[in-house]
């Protein structure tokens, strides 16, 4: 029994970093705070696991897991991945929530990570950091407890980026150098998910409490009302032009 639970998680595993929907939101408020949150939806990689698995194995409790819940991050880190961390990386961590729909009968796997700014700083802080974070190993699947995602490398994609977020600018562009090196990382990971022929979707929206003056990025959707500015490709697009994913939006 050990070895068939052994057995679903690797190739859980296999599943979830090939098959993920990434929508990264933002929703700007006239008092200058600011709700990020960043959806993984590995839904169809349960589906894929169900056309992996036999009959026999999909009908054992281990396949039964299911969990729908939701929780501050840094309670969710056992205490020696806490005591590693340095008080501003604490701050933002307690100040961040973790929801997990789990249902593998119902093809069901989403996770969530909300955090809320207290200001447009606040906000800048947090793009940086929280990516660090993930690189430093805090995010992954030994550091969350009894979570079955690697919300590491989905994380730490955005310390590619360097940010500048005022009242009246929302700037992000990306630095060569370190999406290089994240590829790196996780080419083996992108190339496995094109050999299954699955792409990764990755969509940004930001909901703006004013119009918005000016969008740089030719690829970005501008809503009738001009309050919301959205930005999909995929990681397949992003591989070949990181250039496409760099926005400035002026208010």
């Amino acid at each position: 029994m050990k070895k068939l639970y052994i057995f679903i998680i690797v190739a859980l595993a296999f599943t979830l970093n090939s098959c993920v929907d990434i929508v990264e939101r933002y929703n700007f408020r006239p008092n200058g705070t600011c709700e990020v949150v960043y959806d993984f939806d590995m839904s169809r990689a349960v589906a894929i696991l169900h056309n992996l698995l036999s009959d026999s194995l999909t009908a054992t409790p281990q396949f039964a897991m299911a969990k729908d819940t939701v929780m501050n991050l840094y309670g969710a880190l056992p205490d020696s991945t806490q005591q590693k961390m340095s008080v501003q990386e604490m701050r933002l961590a307690k100040s961040s929530d973790l929801a997990v729909n789990m249902n593998l009968k119902q093809d069901l796997m989403k996770v969530s990570i909300r955090h809320e700014a207290d200001s447009p700083s606040g906000l800048e802080f947090y793009l940086q950091q929280m990516s660090k974070m993930a690189n430093y190993g805090y995010l992954n699947e030994k550091g969350v407890k009894n979570n079955m995602f690697n919300a590491q490398q989905l994380m730490a994609g955005n310390d590619c980026y360097t940010y500048q977020v005022t009242s009246n600018r929302f700037c992000r562009i990306i630095d060569k150098e370190k999406f290089n090196n994240f590829l790196k990382r996780t080419r083996s990971t992108f190339a496995m998910a094109k050999a299954m022929l699955i792409e990764t979707p990755y969509k940004v929206v930001l909901n703006f409490a004013k119009p918005v003056k000016k969008v740089d990025n030719k690829k970005a959707i501008l809503s009738a009302d001009r309050k919301q500015v959205i930005l999909q490709t995929s990681i397949d697009e992003l591989i070949k032009d990181p250039s496409i994913m760099n926005l400035q939006v002026d208010l």
